[in-house]
Order: C-alpha cells, then sequence, then structure tokens
C-alpha cells in the first residue's frame, strides 16, 4: 500500500514566494534600522562640537585648569528648585564661598535649540540663584563662578528639567 502524501509533487519556488521572502528581509532591517534610530536618539547624551579638531587641540589647556580647580578643593552642587537653578558652592573646609560672579551657558546634549547663557544672583552666602532653562528635557549646565581675586571656578552639570 503506498502513502498518498509522497505522491503530491513539491510546489515550485515562484515568484510569489520570492517577493514575499524579499518584503520580508527588508521589512526586518528597515524595522531593525529605525528601532536602533529611535534609541540612539533618545538616549544620547553626546557632546556637539563645531569643529572635533579645534576642541582635541585645547584638551591639555583644559586638563591643566581642571588640575588647578581639584586643588582648590572646592565642592559644588546644582539642582533645580521649581522653576529656578541653585547654585552651591563650598570651599574646602566646608565654608560657603560668598562674592563670585557666577553665570553659566545651558545647552541641549545633542542640539542647540535652546541654547542659552543665564547669571546667578547670590541668594545667600554660597548660594546663587537663577531661572531654570524653559524647555523640558536634559540639559548640560556649563557654569563658571570667579572670584575677586581672579580665581576661576568651572562645573559642568547635567540636568533634568521636569
Amino acid at each position: 500500500m503506498r502513502h498518498r502524501s509522497r505522491d503530491i509533487p513539491p510546489r515550485p519556488f515562484t515568484g510569489r514566494h520570492m517577493l514575499i521572502v524579499m518584503v520580508s528581509f527588508f521589512g526586518v532591517v528597515i524595522a531593525v534600522n529605525l528601532t536602533m534610530a529611535v534609541l540612539a536618539s533618545r538616549t544620547w547624551s553626546g557632546l556637539v562640537v563645531k569643529n572635533g579638531y579645534v576642541a582635541s587641540q585645547q584638551f591639555n589647556s583644559r586638563l591643566a585648569a581642571a588640575r588647578r580647580q581639584a586643588k582648590l578643593g572646592w565642592a559644588s552642587t546644582l539642582e533645580v528648585a521649581g522653576a529656578k537653578l541653585v547654585f552651591t558652592i563650598r570651599d574646602r573646609d566646608g565654608r560657603a564661598l560668598s562674592g563670585l560672579a557666577t553665570g553659566a551657558k545651558l545647552e541641549r546634549p545633542t542640539s542647540e535649540r535652546g541654547d542659552a547663557v543665564i547669571a546667578f544672583a547670590e541668594a545667600a552666602p554660597g548660594r546663587y540663584e537663577a531661572a531654570a532653562p524653559a524647555g523640558r528635557g536634559r540639559w548640560v549646565v556649563d557654569l563658571t563662578a570667579r572670584s575677586r581675586a581672579g580665581t576661576t571656578y568651572r562645573q559642568i552639570f547635567r540636568i533634568m528639567v521636569k
């Protein structure tokens, strides 16, 4: 007795089958690429520089400035408190540093949209306040504080405005 299913000839591979294979393949590739692009744009917090070569040439001078600043022993914080940015700074002994000229550049980590320059006003000894950025999301705050004696302190903070 013969089995009936073995008598049926195999179906040929047609143009329709090839179309299904091609559409499926490229559909998966496009879906993966779109997913990766969306995830990358939502999570990347890299830097935007106008000229990478010039930025690389400033590396050594910035490193030397960072070492000088570390010797000061100053410590600072920056927080978003309602509609304000609150910057606090203390010396190595924990005393509030008063009378500093403070300002900052506000930048988006991934674009130049909404960049601004702000000045802080001293609200109390060692406590400086400024208006928080208007836009919600991640911001890079490049803050500079200068004493009357000419000592410069620079700190870069990353904040989230909700």
